[in-house]
């Protein structure tokens, strides 16, 4: 790189060029006949200065006119002539015989467009004679060398890129981009070029012929356009638009891909005149509606643009209804555009906005159109709200709105909105008045899968949901759904323990984007909710995270976000978190009236309840869901994990009757499937281990079948707890290497726990000294928070360890997380009363 002495911006030049500068240095009287071509802005006019300089520090006198005749040429002198494409012919030839005579130093440079026969001629010869240079764009290394020598700009690799990007390279382009930044600076990297370097470019468009501002015009709109698509635009044969496109690229307005840069293509866009805009656009858009062609891609561009609104509303119309299945909030902004310019849109709007997620605005368009649309938009804005209201909780409104918009779609979801308030009917389906679609057949099955959940078999629910989700893969990112048929065979799949068919079904699901955004955080939430049962807490905290990140949920959604907050918090015994969490379950508890689907956060969050002493508030919730199930004939499948919450509760809250209650429903339930039989012979398990008989056979046999139905943590946690209530040390052993081995962890990376009699009762002090010791704090951290000294923690530290047979730490922080997860099993000395005889 050099600075030149007769520029304002630094001359960034490839090896050719500054070597011919350099002879001329240091040779200034050598032979020269040089053309030096480049569209506009590559640095001509720059380069011709910059040897006019070189001579003058030789002596060298110059000229920039073409002399009248062959004989008034000097000499001595050196001619340098720019821009000689706009010559006249009789000059060219003039300038031919000079370099043909060969007594006279001579450069020129010209565009590589418009090429007149004398041009053609004289640089054929300038050629032969001579040598030429072709200025090219700047690479990225000479864009970063020229932001290397402008001051407070410098050469930092994200501003270099967004330099280079804008621009293509063109060495003016990229002076004007610089000085527009430095009028503008800011500390970041900007995301589009400042106006002032869009108005820079504004003489070299004045000064296009019409047609050619149309064709830039075309092509800033970034979509690809086929010259048999240019040729009713710009109203010209092949030949004539070829010559066109070398007329733009000639003037530095196209790179050599015949595509506008992002800065040429934001200044033709601002600078045009609207009226030119507008007409070049409307064709566009007519063309390729005409042809089938997609226009998104077009309405994208205007959109980046601003000048969407220059756009017909047909195309705003067309593009809304592309985007809807991949861009469901673009969609109702284009459907919005649309309405605008006077297209009945608004149905067409809610259903983008309810995919999107926007259900406040999905439901105020639906509404609105429930009492002004016409028969068809009505039954359109019936399903929109429909759908908003089963997101929402409202579920009997859903049903009566499904029901009044008719349709065999419609009945189906209206009846799985039915069952899931324990209210079915018998209302008969609609006669086929429209296509089998896979959408309608995808709702069918839905329909029929959760009827067979409550009244037929769960392999029978679960093989028809999951052809339900099946069906929409295809194609179902713009299907509006009340619930996925996904989630739907995720949940009856966890409530029959195939979790790996779960996981599967809801990882289709996502990487189909079934039902759009709006059922995104479902999908997720699900996912998460499979991680927890297999004790994969972080990994289900970060599925969390993931599923609620920048969203606001829906109630549905919001229910099964709290109950995963404490369950998490739960098992990883936080008692922190889960006070932390608990009023915003409960919030999230009464904005969402139970249903079948909502069992298992409310199971979930019936538990946490216990564990804090407060499940006396969620007592109206759990009996509204029993009443529920008591209205579908207690469908074992749904009411077997209600149950097993709700024994765990119970046990919490330290009452046996209600713990033998459950019980008893899961062992009645105990036939309908190989998970009801496991978590029956698991429940059994947890009330004689708790009534002081430790079978430790049997416990591990109902350990690992929990683990296998994928329940890992509850089977680990079975385990843990018989471990540390019973005396016989062999047991003791067995049960805890079991409970390690559920956790996922090798049983070697434990040392054996040391012979001893087994007492599993804390102090109040000792439990608080054991949760902090849990939580990973030193002893000096642990005596500051009691305000006792750091020696009296080791003592109870001490204690314990010898208390539980604990060889070394690590065998005690692992029981006494178990002990904690459930600390009423701890503090209470005396085993259960004996179960009542049935």
């Amino acid at each position: 790189m050099m600075t030149s002495a007769v520029a304002d911006s630094p001359l960034v030049l490839d090896a050719e060029p500054t070597d011919l500068l350099d002879a001329i240095t240091a040779e200034p009287a050598a032979p020269l006949a040089l053309g030096v071509t480049g569209p506009g802005g590559h640095g001509r006019t720059t380069y011709l200065q910059e040897l006019a300089g070189r001579y003058a520090q030789g002596g060298v006198t110059t000229h920039t006119e073409v002399p009248a005749t062959d004989d008034a040429c000097d000499p001595d002198a050196v001619l340098l002539i720019d821009d000689a494409h706009l010559l006249d012919d009789d000059r060219l030839r003039t300038l031919r015989r000079l370099v043909a005579d060969r007594r006279h130093r001579i450069a020129v440079s010209y565009r590589p467009w418009p090429r007149p026969a004398a041009l053609v001629e004289l640089t054929d010869t300038l050629r032969r004679e001579g040598r030429q240079l072709l200025l090219t764009p700047f690479t990225r290394a000479r864009t970063a060398a020229y932001l290397a020598a402008v001051p407070r700009l410098g050469r930092r690799p994200e501003l270099v890129d967004f330099v280079h990007t804008q621009t293509g390279g063109v060495p003016r382009h990229v002076g004007w981009l610089v000085d527009g930044l430095r009028e503008h600076e800011t500390a970041g990297i900007p995301t589009e070029p400042p106006r002032q370097a869009l108005l820079y470019l504004g003489p070299d468009l004045e000064h296009l012929a019409s047609d050619v501002r149309r064709l830039l015009i075309a092509l800033a709109a970034g979509v690809p356009l086929p010259t048999e698509a240019l040729r009713p635009l710009l109203n010209r044969e092949p030949a004539e638009i070829d010559d066109l496109v070398a007329e733009a690229r000639a003037a530095g307005l196209l790179s050599a891909d015949g595509r506008p840069t992002p800065l040429v293509g934001r200044a033709v866009t601002a600078l045009s005149p609207a009226a030119d805009r507008t007409a070049v656009w409307h064709l566009l858009s007519e063309l390729a509606l005409s042809r089938g062609a997609p226009v998104l891609p077009l309405v994208r561009s205007l959109l980046a643009a601003g000048v969407a609104g220059d756009c017909p509303a047909a195309t705003l119309e067309a593009a809304a209804e592309e985007a809807l299945g991949g861009e469901p909030a673009l969609a109702a902004e284009l459907f919005a555009a649309a309405g605008a310019a006077g297209r009945p849109t608004g149905g067409r709007q809610a259903v983008a906005a309810a995919l999107a997620g926007d259900l406040d605005l999905a439901l105020r368009l639906a509404d609105r159109l429930l009492t002004t649309a016409s028969p068809a938009g009505r039954a359109e804005a019936a399903l929109v709200a429909a759908t908003a209201l089963a997101h929402r909780g409202q579920t009997d409104r859903s049903v009566e709105l499904y029901r009044w918009s008719g349709g065999a779609s419609a009945h189906a979801f209206a009846v799985v909105g039915a069952l899931a308030t324990g209210r079915p009917s018998d209302h008969p389906e609609p006669t086929q008045d429209s296509p089998p679609t896979l959408p309608a057949g995808a709702a069918r099955l839905m329909a029929a899968g959760v009827r067979e959940s409550v009244h037929g078999t769960p392999s029978a629910a679960l093989s028809t949901l999951v052809q339900a989700a099946a069906l929409l893969e295809p194609d179902g990112r713009a299907v509006l759904l009340p619930d996925s048929p996904a989630a739907l065979a995720a949940l009856t799949a966890v409530h029959c323990g195939e979790l790996d068919i779960a996981e599967r079904v809801l990882d289709r699901a996502l990487a189909s984007g079934i039902g759009g955004p709006l059922l995104t955080g479902r999908h997720r939430l699900l996912r998460a909710w499979i991680l927890m049962a297999r004790g994969r807490i972080a990994a289900a905290g970060e599925q969390l995270a993931q599923a609620t990140a920048g969203v606001g949920l829906e109630s549905r959604d919001l229910l099964f976000a709290a109950g995963l907050t404490m369950g998490i918090a739960r098992r990883a015994s936080d008692l922190g978190a889960l006070q932390r969490g608990w009023v915003p379950a409960l919030e999230a508890v009464v904005r969402h009236p139970v249903d079948l689907f909502t069992l298992l956060p409310l199971g979930e969050l019936a538990i946490a309840g216990a564990r804090l002493g407060d499940l006396d508030r969620l007592q109206p919730y759990l009996r509204t869901a029993h009443e529920l199930l008591g209205r579908l004939a207690d469908p074992p499948l749904w009411r077997t994990p209600l149950h097993w919450s709700g024994l765990h509760a119970a046990i919490l809250t330290d009452d046996p009757a209600a713990a033998d209650q459950h019980v008893s429903a899961l062992v009645a339930a105990a036939g309908h499937s190989r998970y009801a039989a496991v978590v029956a012979a698991a429940a059994e398990c947890w009330l004689e281990v708790l009534r002081g008989t430790v079978d430790a056979v049997r416990v591990e046999a109902a350990a690992r079948g929990l683990h296998d139905t994928g329940l890992c943590w509850d089977g680990a946690r079975l385990a843990g707890q018989a471990a540390i209530r019973t005396a016989d040390r062999r047991a003791m052993t067995a049960l805890l290497d079991c409970a390690r081995a559920l956790q996922g962890r090798s049983a070697a990376e434990d040392r054996k726990p040391a012979a001893g009699a087994v007492s599993h009762r804390l102090s109040d002090r000792e439990r608080e000294v054991a949760e902090l010791v849990v939580a990973g704090l030193t002893y000096r951290e642990i005596g500051d928070r009691l305000f006792i000294s750091a020696k009296t923690v080791e003592h109870h530290v001490a204690r314990m360890r010898s208390r539980l047979n604990c060889a070394n730490r690590t065998d005690l922080l692992a029981l006494l997380r178990t002990i904690l997860a459930d600390p009423s099993y701890t503090t209470n000395g005396q085993p259960w009363p004996r179960r009542a005889a049935n």
